[in-house]
């Protein structure tokens, strides 16, 4: 089978990486460290199946005009993907679902927004209701700092169009995690859960950003508690969206906490998590050419099937990420990375020619190390982070350090 992956970061080498254990694969537009990749438009390349790893063409309609031109995709049409592509309209879809999430409301109005951050205690969070690249989301107990945001949002002066409707919700506590299930508009099956780490500095210190590394699999996750999950969360909401005439078919990435009232689902997005998916795919024994392939179809009819150990990813990023990424560095040590056993990197923010290699984005790297335990794959994730270099890299040296215990879902 002759796969195209539409993407150019490290979840689709990553999807790249795994499709190819038993397909062809191209990557398109891909980047110079994606084998494979092509400058062809998706709409211009002949393959079996599609598969659209970024929010931005789905939520663009990317998968509708493919699935017009009679082409098999795995990624939700335009309707499904405004999951993402707004957080209000996803708070209705939760709510119309039962799915238990934070209190919330929605504004475009500042008076409002204000007022309702004084019904808040402790902890505020604050988002755009529209794409921001992971970096639209405020979480402080600070009252002045959630105020600020919000002007700053609605205003545009931050984040433009995507943050004149903001969504403010309750601050929640917890251990999170990051479930991904694979959906065919009707049946969704569970793929291995992982945690990532949102912040850029150690202790999870610092701004938020698109993802600085995560594991798989998650001690607290066990298979009774995915499947509780599967019920509460999943199942439902797929409900909600048939109830709205939507066939979702693609990966209904889920967000969650695990509250001292329980579970509360954080948010959607409508795509393999980065850098989730660098921890999940890898993990894989089954074959996720087949499993997307029948999403596509809508006809899942097989568990996905996962090999003992674990895997852990460590993301390398540019100095002055994520407010302001310096590129254009060479980067040094990919080949010696990919040399030491278990370990390989995923490119992302990578650019270059002719065989040389430049940081091109805030998120360059994302070094995934896989053993028989979490502490032996983040042994090797962090061997393979200090063979590469460029000036000013940064990365978090704690991840995976304290794996989420088992009982913090009790």
């Amino acid at each position: 089978m002759r796969v195209c992956v539409v993407g150019s970061g490290g979840r689709e080498h990553a999807l790249a990486n795994v499709l190819g254990r038993d397909a062809d694969v191209v990557v398109t537009p891909g980047n110079p460290g994606i084998p494979g990749s092509v400058a062809t438009p998706p709409e211009e390349v002949d393959a079996d199946l599609f598969v659209v790893g970024p929010e931005a063409p789905l939520v663009d309609g990317l998968a509708d005009r493919l699935r017009s031109a009679g082409r098999r995709v795995f990624g939700p049409g335009a309707d499904g993907a405004r999951l993402e592509g707004s957080k209000a309209w996803m708070k209705e879809v939760l709510v119309d679902a039962g799915v238990p999430t934070a209190q919330h409301g929605a504004f475009t109005d500042e008076a409002a927004a204000l007022a309702f951050l004084d019904t808040m205690s402790d902890l505020f969070v604050v988002k755009t209701d529209g794409l921001a690249a992971g970096k639209g989301v405020l979480v402080t107990g600070d009252r002045a700092e959630a105020t600020d945001a919000v002007r700053s949002y609605l205003s545009g002066d931050s984040f433009g169009d995507a943050g004149r409707t903001v969504v403010i919700e309750e601050g929640l506590s917890g251990p999170e995690l990051s479930l991904l299930a694979i959906c065919d508009g009707h049946t969704a099956v569970p793929l291995a859960p992982a945690q990532d780490f949102k912040r850029i500095g150690d202790g999870d210190s610092g701004p938020n950003t698109g993802g600085m590394g995560a594991y798989s699999p998650v001690p607290v996750a066990t298979d009774a508690i995915v499947g509780s999950l599967m019920d509460d969360a999943i199942g439902p909401t797929l409900a909600a969206l048939r109830r709205r005439g939507i066939d979702y078919r693609g990966v209904l990435y889920c967000g969650l906490m695990f509250t001292p009232t329980g579970p509360k689902v954080l948010e959607y997005n409508v795509r393999f998590g980065d850098p989730e998916a660098q921890v999940v795919l890898p993990r894989m024994a089954s074959s996720l050419t087949e499993l997307l392939a029948a999403a596509a179809e809508g006809s899942l009819d097989a568990v996905p099937a996962f090999a003992e150990g674990a895997a852990v990813t460590v993301v390398c990023a540019t100095d002055g990420y994520p407010a302001s990424p310096r590129t254009g560095d060479p980067i040094h040590g990919l080949e010696e990375a990919n040399a030491i056993d278990d370990v390989t990197v995923f490119c992302a923010g990578v650019g270059g020619s002719d065989g040389r290699l430049m940081t091109a984005g805030g998120r360059v790297l994302a070094v995934t190390g896989q053993g028989p335990t979490i502490a032996v794959a983040r042994d090797r994730a962090y061997a393979g982070v200090n063979a590469v270099s460029w000036p000013g890299i940064q990365r978090r040296t704690d991840i995976a350090a304290a794996p989420t215990p088992v009982d913090a879902a009790d």
